[in-house]
């Protein structure tokens, strides 16, 4: 099974993906990315753009998108194993990611509290430039969410957060459904 989680900045996608694949056995689908490595990220899966586009031409990529002034991009030995593997999507991708594995299984995270997603983005020590971009993107992405029920509906699950271990545990139940 292919897992995607999708949700607005500071919603605890990274979170949640590591409690699913410590607790449920999933892989963890590698993004490669052509922005900067932060603090405390793997360096191995950040590329340069021509390196990303020459794993695409070469036929390795399975899908790639612009977002926050990078490239990015997804591995299809990992989008099309047969193993159970997880990730975080960018909500703007439901519609491509419905095309390329129509089998996919997407959760999109709301946070019950929406502050507690920018204290949450404020806490990653972006310079001020991106908080201030990343905090204006929470507000975009979470009206545009919303307000557009199309959209929505795309995502198989609507997951509220409520940033406690009650969460952890009814979003590792639900999963634990998908895969029985």
């Amino acid at each position: 099974m292919l897992l995607a989680l999708a949700g607005v900045t500071g919603v605890g996608k990274s979170f949640f993906v590591e409690k699913i694949v410590n607790h449920l056995n999933f892989e963890k689908v590698n993004t490669i990315r052509t922005r900067k490595v932060r603090k405390g990220e793997n360096p191995k899966y950040f590329m340069s753009e021509e390196e990303l586009d020459n794993l695409y031409k070469e036929g390795k990529i399975a899908y790639k998108f612009k977002v926050f002034g990078g490239e990015y991009g997804y591995l299809k030995d990992e989008i099309f194993s047969d193993n159970n593997m997880i990730f975080e999507m960018h909500y703007t991708t439901i519609y491509d990611w419905k095309k390329i594995r129509p089998d996919i299984k997407t959760i999109y995270i709301m946070p019950t509290d929406l502050e507690m997603a920018k204290e949450q983005t404020k806490k990653r020590g972006l310079d001020e430039e991106k908080e201030i971009e990343r905090l204006k993107e929470i507000d975009e992405h979470y009206n545009r969410i919303t307000t557009d029920e199309n959209l929505r509906n795309q995502f198989d699950y609507i997951f509220y957060n409520n940033y406690d271990e009650e969460s952890v545990q009814k979003l590792i139940d639900l999963v634990l459904k998908l895969i029985s």
